[in-house]
């Protein structure tokens, strides 16, 4: 079948087009180079015939999701979202190479080398998982790595939301990562889902191929279909592969969900024993905290939410507790306490030994009573250091260019991690880095922009709207 030739690049204030990246079912990436702060952009711009109401409204709240979740280092940066004049929907991304993908298929990588990768991208997986996101699409090719040779995983969510609108060929080209349940439609979606599809990505990494994908035999979309509902994953075929690792994936990717590894964070710690099996250090583990999880898009659309509904929930049987063990590593996000028993007093206790009790109990009363004033003193300063600490934008000034008017302001303070929320008169929505944002805008237009900083899921103060009368 002939490929379809790339859509139009779109005129984007600020930036410049160089040339085209990629083409998929239903989005370009073209290569920017951005005027203010110089440097080259990967621009995802969605396809005129693909774009709808609930597409936008799709896409302002994944985007709004990305610029929460590319804060994690294993996670595509995403810099700017917005729309172009002719109405498609677009990503600002960082610029990032996909050898990966094709390298994998021409060489053997090293173990280590794959290990490596897949913590750290199971380690985004999981800090998506925890944040209510699955990706949906988790295979090889969503693998980029940044300039520095980082692995970071990219297309969080925006094609998955549109599966509807794939076509069959589309979707055929994630079949060899996708799990049973998913493509015998018993659920568009899980934890199970996604561990056995990350699974397969490593698999993919060192076998140089997919997991049901057969050398030299048919590997069209009804054959991997049907050796991936039999489950008989074939061998890596890799002497330098220990049994151990083709044991760990072989589970990951077994028939039944409740048989695999609970969470991908799991699995991504029976990685690591494999590290240490092979004699080399062991690549940390990066997963956001518990708070930081929670502070998400609360609107973001159902499509693309954990939820407790069928197909997203394990059976009973399948929320198995394991015994923690002294000195064994606490999970993310959890403490372990440890609670002795005592037996009960039987009455026959010394008369010297119960005042001494009492002595004691009154002892701990007035010292706990200490430590609440003393840790009351203390969260009161903490309080007053913190609170309210996410900066306001006071002071935006505005240009008129040729065929857009741009706004600026000072920074006034953001920390590592925090983003621009920029909010225009038309009701659209972008999150950048960038203390600048242009608008295009025809004569006698009058464009208005607030600006709020984002902080973990936070939004701080608002600006006072800036407006300007184009052309005047």
């Amino acid at each position: 079948m002939a490929r379809r030739l790339p859509s139009q690049p779109p005129v984007l204030p600020g930036f410049s087009h160089i040339h085209i990246l990629g083409s998929g079912g239903f989005a370009d990436v073209f290569l920017y180079e951005q005027n203010m702060p110089r440097r080259q952009v990967a621009v995802k711009v969605m396809l005129s015939e693909v774009v709808n109401d609930q597409v936008r409204q799709m896409f302002q709240a994944e985007a709004n999701l990305m610029a929460q979740l590319s804060s994690h280092p294993s996670i595509l940066t995403v810099y700017q979202a917005s729309v172009s004049s002719d109405g498609r929907p677009y990503l600002v991304m960082e610029l990032c190479s996909s050898s990966l993908s094709e390298r994998y298929r021409r060489e053997r990588l090293p173990v280590p080398e794959v290990l490596r990768i897949a913590v750290k991208i199971g380690s985004a997986i999981e800090t998506a998982h925890r944040a209510g996101v699955l990706h949906r699409d988790i295979k090889p090719s969503n693998i980029l790595l940044t300039a520095y040779g980082h692995p970071v995983l990219s297309d969080f969510g925006i094609a998955s939301t549109l599966s509807e609108a794939e076509t069959q060929e589309s979707v055929g080209l994630s079949i060899p990562w996708s799990a049973p349940e998913v493509l015998m439609d018993e659920t568009s979606g899980s934890i199970e889902s996604e561990v056995w599809s990350f699974a397969a990505t490593v698999y993919s990494l060192l076998a140089g191929r997919s997991p049901f994908e057969v050398p030299g035999e048919s590997n069209k979309s009804a054959d991997l279909i049907s050796r991936i509902n039999r489950a008989k994953v074939q061998p890596i075929g890799r002497s330098d592969v220990p049994p151990s690792l083709e044991r760990v994936l072989q589970k990951a990717m077994s028939r039944k969900p409740e048989a695999r590894p609970l969470t991908v964070l799991e699995l991504v710690r029976e990685l690591q024993a494999i590290e240490t099996e092979l004699g080399v250090p062991q690549t940390p583990i990066e997963v956001a905290m518990d708070d930081w999880a929670l502070a998400t898009v609360s609107d973001l659309e159902d499509r693309t939410r954990i939820r407790a509904v069928p197909g997203s929930t394990a059976p009973p049987a399948r929320r198995r507790r394991r015994r923690v063990q002294p000195g064994v590593y606490s999970p993310v996000g959890t403490v372990l306490r440890q609670t002795a028993g005592s037996p009960h007093n039987s009455g026959t206790q010394p008369l010297t030994q119960s005042k001494g009790m009492q002595a004691l109990a009154w002892g701990l009363v007035a010292s706990a009573v200490l430590v609440i004033a003393l840790g009351a003193t203390a969260t009161l300063v903490l309080i007053k250091a913190n609170t309210s600490d996410i900066p306001r934008v006071t002071d935006i000034s505005a240009k008129s260019a040729a065929s857009s008017i741009e706004f600026s302001w000072t920074d006034p303070g953001i920390k590592a991690g925090d983003s621009y929320q920029i909010t225009t008169s038309d009701g659209r929505s972008s999150i950048q880095r960038l203390a600048a944002f242009a608008v295009e805008a025809k004569p006698g237009d009058r464009v208005c922009i607030t600006v709020t900083v984002n902080r973990e899921g936070k939004i701080g103060p608002e600006s006072g709207e800036k407006c300007v009368d184009f052309g005047k």
